[in-house]
């Protein structure tokens, strides 16, 4: 767990350094609106995709190596069991996302920003964590998002080992949510190519 904070502890300080960068990005060229069919194409790619599937493999084995949670022991059987609960937590959270944000018209995709500076483009990356398009393009607050995280960290308290299985454990895979989030931002501003 004190790995964990730490990542929450840093992740914060990253949040609040960025805020200057936050505040100076501008708006950005409205991308096409989201239908059913990209929302589910949304959601199979989060869930199902290369990048999703090789994250949830790798936080499975960082947290075989920690031997987090305890109950599911350093061996190759928790790692199956740490990643399969990575995996499903991870699906609970998406499927809220897209389901409510279907509610409100949030479209949860990220979009690269266009002519920006670095500063700028950190900027962007942080706002877009905790913002979302609406159904006429403009930013709003992630309304979805701020339920599905926090929601399903919680809710999987029901099916998560004991020692995990805590108010402060929720709290803390609700940090490394909107942590993770950010990453999966950066990734796509910074290195993934424009599509």
């Amino acid at each position: 767990m004190s790995l964990r904070l730490h990542w929450a502890f840093y992740g914060a300080l990253a949040i609040l350094s960025g805020s200057a960068a936050f505040a100076q990005a501008p708006a950005q060229t409205a991308p096409p609106l989201i239908d059913g069919h990209e929302r589910m194409q949304w959601l199979l790619v989060e869930n199902l995709g290369a990048g999703s599937l090789l994250d949830d493999v790798a936080v499975g084995a960082v947290d075989t190596f920690f031997n987090t949670p305890k109950e599911y022991k350093p061996h190759w059987a928790g790692f199956g069991e740490r990643t399969g609960m990575v995996t499903a937590n991870y699906g609970v959270k998406s499927v809220m996302e897209a389901g409510l944000g279907s509610i409100w018209g949030e479209d949860p995709r990220f979009f690269k920003s266009d002519g920006l500076s670095f500063k700028g483009r950190l900027g962007y990356v942080i706002r877009m964590t905790f913002m979302a398009r609406d159904r006429q393009g403009n930013t709003m607050p992630a309304y979805s998002r701020f339920l599905a995280i926090p929601g399903s960290s919680f809710l999987s308290n029901e099916w998560q080992p004991t020692s995990q299985a805590t108010v402060n454990e929720a709290l803390v895979r609700t940090g490394l949510g909107f942590l993770s989030r950010m990453g999966e931002n950066a990734y796509k501003e910074f290195i993934a190519k424009r599509k």
